[in-house]
């Protein structure tokens, strides 16, 4: 077996409605780290934050993603461990923290990797998948 990039690797999301983009997110991240933590952002931060109501409940979403052979664990994340990735790095001791690349070269990222540095934490930005997302997905039931 190849030695991978990363020893812990982190990434956080909603994954609601699971879809193929999902499924190419967390298997990028596997293929660059041995163990692989997601967070699920609970539901407070989906209504709050991302003014959307849930699909599935954040157990639903959490046991969809503990399922998956390419997530070694999955766990609920406040809207604070969500908003500050050091609260993140602190929970989870990961060495990588894998994000969509249109965060790249924002202030908060920035800032973010800065941070990461003084505790040898990476961020490595990741590709979307074009052509699908859920919001995309929600609204083509609607339409049907």
């Amino acid at each position: 077996m190849s030695e991978k990039k990363y020893k812990v690797g982190y990434t956080c999301g909603v994954f609601d409605l699971f879809h193929v983009g999902h499924l190419n997110l967390l298997e990028r991240c596997k293929n660059m780290c041995e163990y692989l933590v997601v967070g699920v952002c609970d539901d407070k931060y989906v209504t709050d934050i991302k003014h959307k109501t849930p699909i599935f409940t954040e157990e639903q979403r959490v046991r969809i993603l503990n399922a998956l052979k390419v997530v070694d664990k999955a766990e609920l994340v406040s809207i604070e461990e969500t908003e500050d990735k050091m609260l993140a790095l602190q929970r989870f001791r990961f060495d990588v923290l894998f994000s969509g690349d249109d965060w790249k070269g924002s202030e908060r990222y920035l800032r973010t990797e800065q941070q990461f540095a003084e505790y040898g934490a990476h961020i490595e930005y990741l590709p979307y998948t074009n052509g699908i997302s859920t919001t995309q997905l929600k609204n083509e039931m609607k339409n049907n």
